[in-house]
């Protein structure tokens, strides 16, 4: 019984995800894993080809990828520019630019984004930007469909750094972050922008929401300030929390989620990281914390889990390297000094690295350490989105590019 609920979690979870390939935040399954697929066993001396190369404003957002065409967003001045782009070319098909001054409280020194990523769905694609203003936008074309000030209409958390949740699908919903009371997380109807439900009394966080399956119930699960917590994802109820510091909600590592109902998740400076067995009977969840500490500070980028491992980028101010660590336990197995701060997406068993050098490196994890096959050097700028791949084609961006890269 325990091995069928498990594999309906994840069953559930799957058919929540948007249907491109990488339609939306950290992919399908919102965890940066794909199946396998028929890419190079390893890279000539040159590195992998790459397909096209062009300047792009600066913009933290990732790369959604919807068949022939890829979705992101960059900073224009006082305007923030939505963008589509041919994927075979990188060719601009259309752009949709709006006005979005920085709000007072916001400090955009390190980065004046976008951070978010565009959610696809169907013919329309959903956008946030620094200052919360959400847009619902016809996919082939760039019209507004509809519009919500997610701060400034509807109350949610000024950012220091600005707006950063990326946005989901759950049933005919979407899933948004806004922070405040009596509305940390809410559902807007996907064809009208409707408000459906929203609930919760804490502050936002940089972080993304995941569906979790617990036992039977689906739940949103989402790092606020100050906490983690769990809500009902068809209601917004409350239905979880469990204390983590986090300075003002600066923590952006996205929560990893396990059919063994192991939530892992991490932050930089004090937060620290920490997994919680949850499991829940008749509504009512329980929360069993099977470890924490300091030793693992996840900054800006993600995690991967594979079995009972999990592994990062270690390290917020000064150096980092790359560690592994048991999840059950939080062991600490062994740390790389050759990677620096990187995403991972998991093409199967294999590791594709991107560090913040513009290094692109193809390697094998396990708990017994980090064999590298490949690298090369695919950017030249700071490189801190996560990549996107549909296929075998890879999608980059760094702060003042992007680029597309074929994996075979």
């Amino acid at each position: 019984m325990q091995i069928r609920i498990c594999l309906l979690a994840v069953t559930a979870a799957l058919a929540q995800a948007a249907s491109p390939e990488w339609g939306q935040w950290a992919g399908p399954s919102r965890d940066f894993r794909v199946s396998a697929r028929d890419i190079a066993a390893q890279w000539p001396a040159e590195g992998p080809k790459i397909l096209w190369k062009h300047d792009m404003p600066y913009g933290s957002s990732s790369i959604a990828v919807d068949g022939k065409e890829l979705f992101t967003m960059h900073r224009d001045g006082d305007n923030e520019v939505v963008l589509s782009l041919e994927a075979a070319t990188g060719k601009t098909l259309w752009e949709f630019k709006y006005e979005a001054k920085f709000l007072k409280g916001m400090n955009m020194a390190t980065g004046p984004g976008p951070h978010s990523t565009p959610f696809v769905d169907g013919d329309r694609l959903y956008t946030a930007g620094v200052t919360g203003k959400l847009h619902c936008l016809d996919k082939k074309t760039g019209k507004v469909l509809w519009m919500r000030g997610l701060i400034e209409e509807m109350g949610g958390t000024v950012m220091l750094r600005g707006y950063s949740n990326s946005a989901m699908r759950y049933k005919d919903w979407l899933i948004v972050m806004l922070g405040g009371e009596g509305h940390t997380i809410a559902a807007l109807d996907l064809k009208t922008g409707a408000t459906k439900w929203q609930g919760g009394d804490f502050s936002n966080s940089h972080s993304s929401p995941v569906l979790i399956n617990v036992d039977g119930q689906d739940q949103l699960a989402v790092v606020v300030e100050k906490a983690v917590a769990g809500f009902d994802a068809n209601n917004g109820k409350v239905l979880w929390s469990h204390a983590h510091e986090n300075r003002g909600g600066d923590i952006t590592s996205t929560l990893i989620w396990g059919a063994d109902n192991l939530l892992f998740f991490s932050g930089a400076y004090q937060g620290g990281s920490r997994t919680l067995e949850l499991h829940q009977k008749a509504g009512v969840t329980t929360i069993k914390e099977l470890w924490f500490h300091r030793q693992m500070r996840v900054h800006h980028s993600n995690v991967t889990r594979i079995g009972d491992y999990i592994y990062a980028s270690n390290g917020d101010f000064g150096g980092t390297v790359f560690l592994c660590a048991n999840v059950k336990t939080g062991e600490i197995k062994w740390r790389e000094r050759s990677v620096v701060r990187a995403n991972t997406l998991m093409i199967g068993d294999r590791a594709l690295i991107l560090d913040e050098d513009g290094v692109l490196h193809l390697a094998t994890l396990s708990p017994e350490g980090y064999k590298e096959i490949s690298r090369a050097q695919v950017l030249e700028n700071l490189a801190w989105t996560p990549p996107s791949i549909a296929g075998t084609r890879l999608y980059l961006r760094d702060r003042k590019s992007i680029a597309a890269v074929e994996l075979k």
